[in-house]
């Protein structure tokens, strides 16, 4: 799926969240980037949001502190946050609200 996205996505970051629904203490990290390093301690029932580049990949690593493995890879492009408008939302400023 990553050939998919077209090269104008691959050019802006993105919002994306994960969470560690572990009982251990995780370190997320992405290294895939050139000039770019993403390292964080994410702790059991921690939520983290972070912006990537959609081609990212966030390495996760679970275990004690002394000795984490890695136990998985997630494409960035997959944590993506959507963020949706409802019909009933209204876009208008506070000014524009009095002024009507």
């Amino acid at each position: 799926m990553l050939n998919k996205l077209s090269n104008f996505e691959f050019r802006h970051p993105i919002l994306c969240y994960y969470a560690n629904v572990t009982n251990k203490i995780q370190v997320v990290r992405i290294e895939n980037i050139p000039n770019w390093y993403f390292e964080k301690v994410v702790f059991p029932g921690q939520r983290l949001m972070f912006e990537a580049l959609p081609e990212a990949i966030l390495e996760i690593h679970t275990g004690a502190v002394a000795s984490a493995i890695l136990s998985d890879k997630i494409p960035c492009y997959v944590l993506r946050v959507i963020e949706e408008v409802s019909a009933d939302t209204e876009l208008a400023s506070p000014q524009e609200k009095r002024a009507a």
